[in-house]
This record gives C-alpha cells, structure tokens and sequence, in this order.
C-alpha cells in the first residue's frame, strides 16, 4: 500500500530536525458550492535541518518517531524568497 504525500509550506523550523507544515485542502461546499479551505498542521522530521520558514516542501506518511512526529520531509519543492530579496522587491 502506498503512503500518502502532501505538499504544503513550512511555518515553524524552532525545533531540532523537526519542522512544522502548513497543508492546504480546498473542497467544496455539498450545499453551497463555495470553495472552503481547511489547513492542516503536520509535524515532519528534517534530517539536516535545512527547511527554512516559507519553503514549500513535499512530506510522507511514516513510521511515528515521537508522540506527535508522523511524517517525513522528502524534498523541497519551492525554496522561500530572502529578507533581503524581499525588501528590494
């Protein structure tokens, strides 16, 4: 059987080779047919440390490696923009 993999971005990177992931779902409404976004946070282990806040990032189901810790950063989708690329912008 497969294991799920979600895509989402990194909130929180506080934690030793942990990091927090932001994962969006968009579905609609059965009545009203209006698009709802739900957020799920996912706490992910990152081997290197190397998850900066704001990296889109791809995560697997695995194996629970703490009390809250189910999932595994697989590789970063999209890197975050820099302070300093920011502020020339």
């Amino acid at each position: 059987m497969p294991r799920k993999e979600l895509v989402g971005e990194v909130i929180s990177n506080k934690m030793d080779r942990t990091v927090t992931v932001a994962v969006e779902n968009h579905a609609a409404h059965p009545k009203y047919e209006k698009v709802i976004v739900t957020t799920n946070k996912h706490k992910a282990h990152d081997e290197n440390n190397s998850c900066q806040i704001g990296d889109v990032v791809r995560i697997r189901e695995c194996r629970p490696l703490s009390k809250t810790k189910r999932w595994l950063v697989v590789d970063t989708v999209g890197h975050a923009e820099s302070a300093v690329e920011q502020e020339e912008k």
